[in-house]
């Protein structure tokens, strides 16, 4: 009679636990030699240090640049041609080299006015030049 063969319903767990054992072995070793990752935190005095104001070129709708100092708000806009205004603001910037220059334009102004200002800026190398918006506006 032959004799009828119950089929095993469990789990073998033991190639599990043989290869967590490896895993856990391989991590314990190479543990000690992972370097930690250091973080290098500013300074307390670095962080209370304020920006200073930039110089502000406007470029109204009707071609004329108007050059203001923002770190000296009772000093009134001034009126410059494309070279003039190049040869204020690096001698501006060769006492003040951290000093900014933002360029701000009506929205009534053609793009091209605004990239010529910036290529001219550039071409001459003033340093730290940015565009001014008014957030949120419409």
């Amino acid at each position: 009679m032959p004799r009828v063969r119950k089929a095993i319903n469990e789990m073998n767990v033991v190639p599990y636990i043989d290869v967590m054992l490896v895993l856990l072995i391989i991590f314990m070793v190479t543990a000690p030699l992972v370097a930690p990752g250091e973080i290098e935190l500013p300074n307390v005095g670095s962080a209370t240090i304020t920006p200073k104001q930039p110089f502000e070129i406007t470029v109204r709708s009707d071609g004329q640049l108007l050059l203001r100092n923002r770190a000296k708000p009772n000093d009134p806009a001034q009126r410059f041609n494309t070279e003039g205004l190049v040869a204020r603001l690096i001698a501006q910037q060769q006492e003040n080299p951290d000093q900014a220059v933002v360029i701000a334009a009506d929205k009534n102004v053609r793009y091209e006015t605004v990239v010529a200002v910036l290529d001219t800026l550039q071409r001459h190398q003033i340093k730290k030049v940015g565009l001014l918006v008014v957030p949120g506006a419409k």
